[in-house]
Formats: C-alpha cells, structure tokens, sequence
C-alpha cells in the first residue's frame, strides 16, 4: 500500500498552490509543505533494509554486506540466492556462506563469451564449475575444478532454465566484483 513518488509530488504541487492562495489571502494558519527528497531517501533506506533481510546473516557477514552497501549488489545477491536454491547449488555446496571462497566460477556446454553468449554446445554437458587453487604435493598452487551442478545435455536444455543457469553464474561474478573493488580500495588506503 505504498504511496509513489509521483502521487507525493502531485499532492506537494497542490499544497504548495493552497499555501500560495491563503497567503494571498491573508491569515497565517499553519503552513506546510511535504518534503519529497526526505520521503524517497527514507523510502529508500526502507527498501534496502528489506533487501538486507533476504540475505542470511552469515553470508551477510562473511561478504561484509550491510544497510550501508550498494543497493544494487544488494539486489543481485538476493537473486543470486534465489537461483542458487532453484538450481539446487546446495548440494555440491551446502554452505552459502562460503560460496565466494572460490576464486572464479564458469560453465561447461554453453558459451559465456561475447561471440557465442548464450550458445548451447551440441553434444556437451552443462555444468557450474568452479574454481579454486589448492597446493600440489610439491607445494605449487593448482587450479581445481569442481562441479556445483550439473544439468544433463546442453541440447535438451529448456531456454529460461539455461538463462537461470547462465544468470547464477553471471551474478556470482557480479559480486566477486564487487568484493575485488573492496580489496582495491582497501589497498589504495594503505598509500594515504
């Protein structure tokens, strides 16, 4: 039951020309006007406190997301979260909190490059892998995938469940992004 923005300002603009008429006319009641800005920044504050509470606490913590963060990464990991249970990532990795641990995440049997986005590879199984770089027995650092879901034939795949596929995984590195930009400015600060 929400009041928009636009209807605020419309009943702004006619309590603003009512002001104007009695001013005109003379007596001094109590005058007031709606100010729009506080409303929509409030609005606002409300709107991504509510996305905040779609966001476990833990995976919250982990990321350092708070009421203070980017409305939009907000966003994204909300729907982030919801593809992740829809495509059931949970049982390759129950723990949601730890799913930035890796350090990239791709997909096998469906191109993610500009030249073939979207593209089902004829013959090829689609899965999420992710990657992550654990020592060898010699200490060197080697990359390691593993699969977080896998899906069956490229070609028998449903148009919207492959987008969901392709979308989970573009939003994974949506916020790996942003917690990139996090360590950059983290490191930028160290030279003030």
């Amino acid at each position: 039951m929400g009041v928009s923005v636009e209807r605020l300002k419309s009943i702004n603009d006619k309590l603003k020309r009512k002001i104007e008429e009695k001013k005109n006319s003379s007596s001094d009641d109590n005058l007031f006007t709606i100010d729009i800005d506080s409303i929509t920044s409030v609005n606002k504050k409300n709107s991504e406190e509510s996305i905040l509470s779609k966001i476990p606490k833990d995976l919250a913590q982990e990321i350092e997301v708070n009421d203070g963060s980017d409305s939009v990464r907000l966003s994204n990991l909300v729907r982030m979260i919801e593809l992740y249970e829809k495509l059931e990532i949970a049982k390759k990795a129950p723990q949601l909190d730890k799913i930035f641990m890796y350090k990239a995440m791709n997909i096998s049997g469906v191109g993610l490059k500009e030249e073939d986005f979207g593209e089902i590879r004829e013959g090829k199984y689609v899965q999420i892998i992710a990657i992550t770089y654990e020592p060898d027995k010699n200490g060197k650092k080697r990359a390691k995938n593993i699969s977080l879901g896998y899906f069956g034939k490229a070609e028998t795949l449903d148009v919207s469940f492959k987008n969901e596929i392709i979308e989970f995984v573009l939003r994974w590195r949506y916020e790996k992004a942003f917690q990139n930009l996090k360590h950059y400015r983290v490191l930028l600060a160290r030279l003030s």
